[in-house]
Formats: structure tokens, C-alpha cells, sequence
């Protein structure tokens, strides 16, 4: 028997075209071929095919969860609350990023009041003059 290589599952235009090639296959096929499987322990190709709809869901670009929890794991949705940790940091969740449509990089300028800390986010074209 020969080991087939799995390959990385497709997405976006790619997986799109791959499915429209592959017509004349089933929907479990489909899946298989365009990377959406697992093999168990004891060498069973078992397909995902929730993965596969969700990632051709993602490809048409049709939004089912709304922009409020974008995560789409379903995990607690923002409390708009924080605590110092126990190592004396403040730490603002990923619900609260990809809400403001943050990316890693992004800078803010910080400023202290007695009671309350202002992120500012700082501009890159700002920062270039």
C-alpha cells in the first residue's frame, strides 16, 4: 500500500476552482482531494467535511455570523472588562482586535490619567512625518 501525502487544505479563489474541476465527483471526494481529511492512528482517511463547507462558506465570501463574534469558534464574547495579572500586566483579548480590525504591528501611543489608561493608535503615515 502506498502512503499518499496529505496535502495543506485549500482555500479562497483556489478552493473554488479546484470544486468546480472536480464536478463529477461526490461531495466527500470533493472534500478529500481538496485536502479536508484526517488519517486516524490506524491508517483510516476519515474526511472533515465541516471544514470543507465552512472553508467554501468563506470563499464565496458570504458572512453567516454577523461582525460581532468573527472568531468563529463560538468562544465568551466580550465583556468590555479587565484584570491586572498576577505578573502586574494588562492584557486586552483577541474579541477586542479583531473588532478594531488590528493587525500585528499596529503601534499605540499610551497615556496615563490618575484613574484610567488612553491607547491612541498611532498612524503609520503620522509616524513616517
Amino acid at each position: 500500500m502506498t502512503k499518499k501525502k496529505k496535502i495543506e487544505p485549500l482555500i479562497g479563489e483556489i478552493l473554488l476552482k479546484k470544486v468546480k474541476e472536480l464536478e463529477n465527483l461526490n461531495k466527500e471526494e470533493k472534500a478529500r482531494e481538496c485536502g479536508y481529511y484526517t488519517v486516524t492512528k490506524n491508517g483510516i482517511e476519515r474526511v472533515n467535511m465541516m471544514k470543507f463547507l465552512n472553508a467554501l462558506i468563506d470563499a464565496e465570501g458570504i458572512e453567516l455570523d454577523g461582525k460581532q463574534n468573527t472568531n468563529g469558534r463560538g468562544g465568551r464574547s466580550a465583556s468590555y472588562r479587565i484584570s491586572v495579572q498576577s505578573n502586574g500586566n494588562l492584557l486586552i483579548g483577541a474579541a477586542y482586535t479583531k473588532q478594531m480590525e488590528l493587525h500585528p504591528g499596529d503601534e499605540f501611543e499610551i497615556s496615563l490619567g490618575r484613574k484610567h489608561i488612553h491607547l491612541r493608535q498611532v498612524d503609520r503615515q503620522e509616524e513616517a512625518s
